[in-house]
């Protein structure tokens, strides 16, 4: 089964970052420029955490916060399950499962190394199955005929 480190190697370079002293408005503004879910906290080398739509959700609008105010640090998400190169996506899935999360971060050693999310999963389920649907769709194909006879 494929792991951490092949999924993480078919995504593109990533470009979602934001400092952790940045306005909301500027992680709002840099997550529409990316067209992603979340953007990854880093200052200078140091990974802090991830700033998501939920987090704008839960912890801006609900909380009466304002978006040219407060900063991406104070509503970001730091505590987020860890998987490790070598984990498989098998390991990730149940890892979201129990966690109820959509992201993982992805860590070699103590180097943070990205973010697996439920999107990652979802692809590599569908890429693994295609053989599988187009065995079953061909297998339809030729066991009947075209007045719906079983061969």
């Amino acid at each position: 089964m494929i792991n951490v480190r092949e999924i993480l190697d078919k995504k593109t370079p990533p470009a979602n970052f934001i400092e952790s002293g940045s306005r909301i408005i500027e992680a709002l503004k840099k997550l529409d420029s990316v067209n992603l879910s979340y953007l990854v906290v880093k200052d200078g080398q140091s990974f802090r955490g991830i700033f998501c739509e939920r987090d704008y959700c839960r912890n801006v609008v609900l909380k009466g916060r304002s978006s040219h105010e407060n900063t991406v640090d104070e509503v970001m998400t730091v505590e987020l399950p860890v998987v490790q190169l070598s984990d498989t996506a098998e390991h990730c899935m149940n890892t979201m499962t129990q966690h109820k999360t959509r992201y993982l971060l992805a860590f070699d050693g103590n180097e943070f190394r990205g973010v697996i999310t439920i999107h990652d999963l979802l692809r590599e389920v569908i890429a693994s199955k295609q053989a599988v649907f187009d065995h079953l769709v061909a297998g339809q194909l030729i066991d009947h005929d075209e007045g719906g006879k079983v061969y």
